[in-house]
């Protein structure tokens, strides 16, 4: 289950992501649990990243992972502002960016990690190929 929330940000459509996270997940080899997505602004966000991880600056997604025996469950917070930051500045759509944001934060859940440039080059290939199912 996808339980999508919005604070302070207008609600957006995001109907495709249940299917798609579904397909996602079964490619990975695992079972879509529980998911809340939380989508707010930079300042929300920022609070979050200073109060959970004691990280003072603005990022476009957190994920918590509470994932179990295959399960893949967890929270994604989501910065709006910084997906329409982050889509002008990769002459990308505002859906492409927050899609490409929302996948990298399922492929956390799903075990992909992005510290080294090996890491990174995995999780950049693997949303582009997520991305293309869309």
């Amino acid at each position: 289950m996808i339980d999508f929330q919005f604070l302070d940000v207008p609600e957006l459509k995001l109907n495709h992501v249940h299917e798609w996270f579904q397909r996602v997940v079964e490619l990975e080899g695992k079972i879509l649990g529980n998911l809340t997505i939380v989508l707010g602004s930079d300042d929300w966000l920022l609070e979050q990243n200073q109060s959970f991880l004691k990280h003072d600056f603005y990022t476009d997604i957190i994920t918590f992972d509470y994932c179990e025996m295959g399960f893949i469950s967890g929270d994604l917070l989501i910065s709006i502002d910084r997906v329409s930051e982050n889509a002008i500045q990769y002459n990308v759509s505002r859906e492409t960016e927050l899609n490409r944001v929302l996948v990298h934060g399922l492929l956390h859940l799903c075990g992909y990690g992005d510290e080294t440039e090996k890491e990174i080059k995995i999780m950049r290939k693997k949303e582009d190929s997520y991305l293309a199912l869309l």
